[in-house]
């Protein structure tokens, strides 16, 4: 590289810098409007101009589709430059470094000084004005020399970054940085990493046309194959044939997609049997089955799911009749007062019956209520293991329960039942089968072969239970109902934007996180009109897994600091002691809105 001869131009950006940091102004003539700029959003991010304060983010993710598409570029560019003193960067969109590459163990170690290595982030909020930094906060390539870096400890280095942009999304991905001695610097070192970065984007769209075509391939085979309907799910491509689009309106639509994505995680985490069964908004039935897995790179599994659609049997005369709520239970959707319907109608013939549905989604209760519509002058038992409830104590009372004629119980997770009273449990059930009414209660995502094997063919009829987040319109009944049931029919209610950010929510807690949540709320205030910020923390975490015990508590402290420093996160993190780096992180991990 040539020796650099701006010595007048670097003094003046020096004195610039100088003038900045003393009182938030500068030489606009000797400052480029790009790196003023970025001075401006340094000093408003309170970054310390003269210490390193670079926060270890996560170690890298090779199987990250940059990672594959951008190493072996990187790799070749340290190649071509191994004669001069340049190091090779590529980081991911939050600036963690994913890879740096250099054959000069000067620069090597300079690097090291300032914390430029892997799994650190160059993010302008961290560092300031940097090659990697400002280009993520403006998506433009830029070049930083010199004393233009905000900190002053890296005014020795000059660097080149240039934004990847995802080929499909456009949205800006990582960089591709070039950095060296300022001293030795040359501005053809940007041109050289927009080269390198165009190199990696067009290895990316290699990668996901290769993926996207195999999965486009196996859609239209299934197509051809299949009458009914066919969905695709990858990353960033989903696919729905036109019998689906005409047969179902957009509500039915969404929940059909949002079953096959759900399908396509389990099939990457091996949980599952590959088919659901669920009820649609409309009432009707999709059946969605795996039909066919396309796995071309480690750790993405993407699928084509089989979609068979029934109409409900309360279609007459091409007018659907919705069943009639059963009392005590709330919820105006279709999908759930079919569900109540089929389990009243197995109540009445007597038929025993599974009611299949995720954890909280009211299984328990919509069994035992139906039990008291039909039966009102009969108690219902529902017997599950838990607390105090041992195995023999569980055994011990359906044993009892059930040497009457006639009976009603509830037999609530089955799929949690260890083997062991799993066969237990199938002599007591045999010896009353035919008699009385048994509901049970499980999640077919979960249990086990033993139970399917000696539990299940006691029950006629399996009714799916649908999740809260598929039925989401029945908030409107639920928050009201569960609002009079724990204050006592007080006068309290929702405010219309507490509804909103309530629908918001993918509750993985269903029904009974709702409860625990309104009941949270009423303890900050209970009459009147509850608005958003009484929603307890949780309620502005967007993330759609159930968090840990010690999760929730970090999610709850960080989202009570937040409010209490009027969302301002710097002053959120000081104030939890945490650094800027965990606050931005956890505000990631847990979607807090």
């Amino acid at each position: 590289m040539p020796m650099d001869t701006t010595t007048d131009s670097g003094t003046q950006v020096r004195r610039a810098r100088e003038q900045f940091l003393a009182d938030g102004s500068a030489d606009q003539a000797a400052v480029d409007a790009t790196v003023l700029d970025s001075w401006h959003r340094s000093l408003a991010l309170r970054v310390q101009p003269d210490r390193i304060e670079v926060p270890f983010v996560r170690e890298p993710d090779p199987d990250a589709p940059l990672a594959i598409a951008g190493l072996p570029v990187v790799r070749r560019l340290a190649d071509d430059l191994a004669a001069q003193t340049v190091s090779v960067i590529l980081t991911s969109a939050d600036g963690v470094v994913l890879e740096r590459v250099t054959s000069e163990p000067a620069i090597m170690h300079a690097l090291d000084d300032v914390q430029l290595a892997r799994g650190y982030s160059y993010a302008e909020e961290f560092v300031g004005t940097n090659g990697i930094g400002t280009a993520l906060a403006t998506g433009r390539p830029t070049f930083i020399h010199g004393g233009e870096h905000y900190l002053g400890t890296l005014g020795q280095l000059a660097c080149a970054g240039t934004p990847i942009r995802d080929p499909i999304s456009g949205k800006v991905v990582g960089v591709l940085d070039l950095t060296c001695w300022a001293s030795r610097s040359d501005p053809l070192l940007l041109a050289l990493a927009r080269s390198a970065g165009g190199q990696i984007e067009d290895r990316m769209s290699a990668l996901a046309t290769e993926t996207e075509a195999a999965l486009l391939e196996a859609y239209l085979r299934q197509c051809r194959r299949y009458p009914s309907g066919v969905v695709a799910v990858g990353d960033d491509l989903v696919l729905m044939n036109q019998y689906l689009r005409r047969s179902l309106d957009t509500r039915d639509q969404n929940v059909v997609l949002e079953h096959a994505m759900d399908l396509r995680r389990l099939s990457g985490s091996g949980i599952g049997s590959g088919t659901a069964v669920n009820v649609l908004p409309s009432g009707r039935i999709a059946k969605s089955t795996v039909a066919e897995h396309i796995s071309l790179r480690r750790n993405r599994i993407d699928i084509i799911v089989h979609v068979g659609i029934a109409d409900d049997s309360t279609v007459h005369g091409g007018r659907r009749v919705p069943a009639p709520p059963t009392p005590g239970l709330a919820g105006r959707s279709s999908s759930w007062r079919r569900s109540c319907h089929q389990v009243e109608r197995c109540c009445t013939d007597r038929d025993w019956v599974a009611l299949d549905g995720e954890p909280g989604s009211g299984r328990t209760k919509l069994a035992e209520m139906v039990a008291h519509h039909i039966r009102p002058d009969r108690t219902i038992r529902v017997l599950r293991i838990g607390g105090r409830t041992t195995a023999e104590y569980l055994l011990t009372a359906l044993t009892s329960a059930t040497a009457e004629d006639d009976f009603d119980i509830v037999l609530a997770d089955i799929d949690r039942l260890s083997t062991e009273i799993v066969e237990s449990l199938s002599t007591v059930l045999q010896s009353c089968a035919g008699r009385g009414w048994i509901a049970a209660t499980m999640n077919s995502a979960n249990h086990s072969a033993i139970t399917e094997a000696l539990l299940l063919p006691f029950f006629m009829h399996t009714v799916t239970v649908p999740a809260l987040r598929y039925r989401i319109e029945d908030l409107e009944d639920l928050v009201p109902h569960l609002l009079r049931e724990l204050t006592h029919d007080a006068d309290v209610r929702l405010s219309s934007s507490a509804f909103r950010q309530l629908a918001r929510l993918p509750w993985p807690g269903n029904t009974m996180q709702l409860r625990r949540v309104l009941a949270e709320t009423l303890t900050r205030q209970r009459s009147g009109v509850i608005l958003a910020d009484k929603l307890p923390p949780e309620c502005h975490s967007l993330t759609r897994r159930t968090l840990t015990r010690l999760e929730a508590l970090e999610r709850d402290a960080i989202v009570r600091s937040l409010q209490d420093n009027a969302g301002d996160k710097l002053a959120a993190a000081q104030a939890l002691g945490i650094s800027r780096a965990t606050m931005y992180r956890k505000i990631k991990e847990f979607g807090i809105a």
